[in-house]
């Protein structure tokens, strides 16, 4: 099934970190990718997504401020499993 691409917007980008705004419509999906970096996610909206990963599928809600990280290596899909549009803000650390 083709999806409409979540929209990526760098804010920062320096020889330390990379922050992005990601902005998901409904249904909307990041693409299969691989992460280079640590990162931390502070969502800017509740919401739910949808993880697709080499393991399988898994849903992953979204509270808004509520920040999480991961470690680089991670590989996956993202997708707005919401009605609605779901932001959040992604800081990759080099």
């Amino acid at each position: 099934m083709r999806r409409t691409q979540a929209v990526p917007t760098v804010q920062v980008s320096n020889e330390r970190v990379i922050v992005t705004e990601w902005r998901f419509a409904p249904g909307a999906e990041t693409g299969w990718h691989r992460h280079a970096h640590d990162y931390v996610v502070v969502p800017q909206t509740d919401g739910e997504l949808l993880l697709e990963t080499p393991q399988g599928e898994r849903t992953a809600p979204l509270a808004a401020g509520q920040a999480y990280a991961r470690q680089l290596g991670v590989e996956h899909n993202v997708i707005n499993n919401s009605a609605h549009e779901v932001v959040f803000i992604e800081i990759e650390i080099r």
